[in-house]
């Protein structure tokens, strides 16, 4: 019997830069990665879903001030539409990038539906604006943008500003503590838990604020988003942006168990681990083995949601 379970891949590396000149970054590659390493195989989906995206480029978009703008914004409409599809099935959407400038398609389609809040595990904020950004990679920019800053090339695709409104969203996990580099996200209405406040409250208070928030607004549902440089520098370092520090497996694990088995839960979002770092995939096994027990054990039969 196949699990309640869909798999959807989205293997773009558009939202990052060249991990060194000529060489386009390996993100592209972690669907069939995962495959290879067992973890469709422990999934057992109904259906899986692959929409290939646009040729990788360096192109810098000067309304916009982000690479690949043009690029990026077709291949979320095009997502949207699939997505629009994949969240009315019963199944629940298990989405696999890519870097993190995939988020912009789940969150086009997630608006199209209604109004829902957005759980975002990064080792980063991605809260920055193209003045401020070295690379000019959305992939360091997505947060903001699907909660409406930057250009409305990108922020308002179908006039659908913003795709998640800023109070509905939790950005959980940060890392990176320059003042400047926080700034932006403590003057928005998002709700911010970095990586010592997460540590210092706890996983179980930070869910059951947001669970409670989603409850008490009686929002439609709720995205999760996993980028897997959320995690200990020292247990997944396969990653384009290492820092030191970060979650251990068992407090993602304890998130993710609280979250994904909650009727409200209408998808989970992959992105960031890039094979090319892991060539023995000794870091990518241990990923699948704790990530797969939890989707499993929360969305394990079909009558399950």
């Amino acid at each position: 019997m196949n699990n309640n379970i869909n798999i959807v891949e989205f293997p773009s590396n558009l939202g990052l830069k060249e991990a060194e000149p000529g060489v386009e970054p390996g993100v592209r590659n972690l669907p069939d990665w995962l495959r290879e390493n067992g973890f469709y195989d422990l999934l057992n989906p109904q259906q899986v879903y692959t929409l290939t995206p646009p040729s990788y480029t360096m192109k810098m978009d000067e309304d916009t001030g982000v690479r690949n703008s043009e690029a990026i914004i077709g291949y979320a409409k095009e997502q949207a539409k699939l997505l629009g599809k994949v969240f009315e099935e019963s199944p629940f959407p298990v989405i696999i990038g890519g870097d993190c400038s995939i988020i912009m398609g789940s969150a086009m389609a997630l608006k199209k539906k209604g109004n829902y809040a957005l759980f975002y595990l990064d080792g980063h904020t991605d809260f920055m604006l193209p003045e401020l950004s070295r690379t000019g990679g959305l992939a360091g920019m997505d947060l903001a943008v699907v909660t409406g800053h930057g250009h409305d090339k990108l922020t308002n695709i179908n006039r659908l500003k913003p795709y998640f409104k800023e109070e509905n969203v939790w950005s959980v996990g940060n890392r990176e503590y320059s003042v400047d580099y926080v700034a932006p996200i403590l003057e928005s209405n998002i709700h911010y838990y970095d990586l010592d406040d997460l540590q210092d409250k706890g996983t179980e208070q930070c869910t059951n604020e947001f669970l409670s928030m989603v409850h008490e607004k009686e929002l439609d549902g709720f995205f999760i988003h996993v980028d897997a440089d959320v995690l200990d520098d020292i247990i997944m370092p396969a990653v384009d942006s290492r820092a030191n520090d970060g979650l251990t497996y068992a407090e993602l694990n304890h998130i993710l168990e609280k979250l994904l088995v909650n009727e409200k839960a209408v998808g989970l979002e992959i992105t960031i681990l890039d094979p090319d770092l892991d060539p023995s995939a000794e870091y990518t096994r241990e990923f699948i083995a704790n990530l797969g027990k939890c989707i499993l054990d929360a969305r394990k039969y079909p009558d399950n949601i």
